[in-house]
């Protein structure tokens, strides 16, 4: 989920903290110059990033993000330090631009995830899930300040993650529609402690409960200017994978409105890392700019044509997503954030027993957020209780999480 707006506004104003500084230091040499010109060059070096060339900018920005989790499958109960998962984990971004002529700029992007513990691949006997070390996107582009942007290379499309980022309310990363920190764990049989065939809660609703279109991939993509709060773009690429997308982020009458549709296609069967699908998602933000009370509401529908074929399809399904709350800044040390979440995600075609029938995924949950202003940093303590049931009949033990974490953008 590069789910990231948060991280790019904390980072643009440390880059703007950082250069001012920089001038200041610079401009007030004291009478004596020369003698202490050394210690000051290499004051001004320790502030600035290094660069390539004269001609083309380089900002370095990304977070570091881990947290505490205790966990209870009805069965087994534990502790684990894990990251928040791929996409959303602890991250490094490169990124550049040089203006060709007034008006058009060329520029890059090359965003790497580093984290010792994968939450997409921790469980019961897997307390750390894997390192994750990779490219997350690297890609070039070229920007029109009045036609638009055309980047080419391994990026999101329009597709990936678009509901979801659309929450303005400082909850994005401990709560959004992916099961991040219960995405591998088994589920119990009642019963015995067993679990079925296709039992993990990653698996127990549509694709990845919401995000079916969630991973970066090799693409070729626009997006258009802005007009009146209005965006559009177009991508294409994963052998066949094409989308397209509104967006519209703005003021009206006293509330903060954000909200986007896209709906997405992919062709490729099994050369498709998205199979051979059709997906479509929406989602809308609202939030009152007086009181601060918020309300998010996310659809996905997902109609796969082959299903098992893609890397994270299994057959047809819906989700929704809702969580309301309240943003407000009581102390000095920032925003506070209050919310509540729940989640319904039904797939069709197999049952947890990998037999024909359908299934579905519940959570409901709940937590805080404090953000520290003079750190970039969040906080959070979150709670979130798992429910799991299909058409077999059998019965299942819930899953029940609390976890703590933090999140420092630089």
């Amino acid at each position: 989920m590069k789910k990231q707006s948060l991280s790019a506004l904390a980072a643009a104003g440390l880059l703007a903290g950082g250069l001012s500084v920089t001038s200041a230091s610079a401009a007030d040499l004291g009478g004596n110059c020369c003698a202490d010109l050394e210690e000051r060059i290499a004051e001004l070096e320790a502030t600035t990033a290094r660069k390539g060339n004269r001609k083309v900018s380089l900002t370095i920005s990304g977070w570091v993000s881990e947290q505490v989790t205790y966990w209870d499958d009805g069965f087994e109960d534990n502790v684990y330090v894990t990251g928040t998962g791929a996409t959303i984990a602890t991250n490094v971004k490169f990124t550049g631009q040089a203006t060709i002529v007034p008006g058009w700029t060329a520029g890059y992007v090359l965003h790497l995830e580093f984290d010792g513990s994968n939450t997409l691949g921790t469980s019961q006997d897997d307390p750390s899930g894997g390192p994750l070390n990779s490219a997350l996107q690297s890609y070039w582009f070229l920007k029109s300040e009045s036609l638009g942007k055309v980047s080419v290379g391994l990026q999101s499309m329009v597709s990936d993650n678009a509901a979801i980022l659309v929450d303005g309310s400082g909850s994005l990363v401990p709560a959004n529609w992916v099961a991040f920190d219960a995405f591998a764990f088994n589920i119990r049989r009642s019963s015995d402690g067993t679990s079925p065939a296709n039992g993990t809660w990653g698996q127990a609703g549509a694709c990845i409960a919401g995000d079916c279109y969630g991973v970066p991939v090799n693409s070729v993509r626009y997006d258009s200017p802005t007009f009146a709060g209005f965006s559009a773009s177009a991508s294409w690429g994963d052998d066949d994978t094409w989308d397209v997308g509104l967006r519209y982020a703005g003021e009206v009458v006293g509330f903060k409105l954000a909200a986007t549709a896209v709906y997405a296609e992919a062709s490729g069967d099994v050369s498709s890392l998205y199979g051979d699908s059709e997906y479509f998602q929406a989602g809308v933000y609202l939030q009152h700019i007086g009181t601060g009370l918020f309300g998010l509401v996310n659809y996905a529908d997902i109609k796969d044509n082959a299903p098992g074929a893609g890397a994270f399809h299994n057959g047809d399904g819906n989700t929704w997503y809702f969580k309301a709350g309240l943003r407000q800044r009581w102390t000095p040390l920032g925003h506070t954030v209050l919310y509540g979440e729940y989640l319904k995600s039904e797939g069709d075609d197999f049952d947890l027993n990998g037999d024909a029938g359908s299934r579905e995924l519940t959570w409901y949950g709940g937590g805080i957020v404090q953000e520290i202003d003079n750190a970039a940093m969040s906080l959070w303590l979150k709670a979130r209780q798992y429910e799991a049931e299909d058409s077999s009949g059998d019965a299942f033990e819930d899953f029940t999480e609390v976890t703590f974490g933090a999140l420092i953008n630089f």
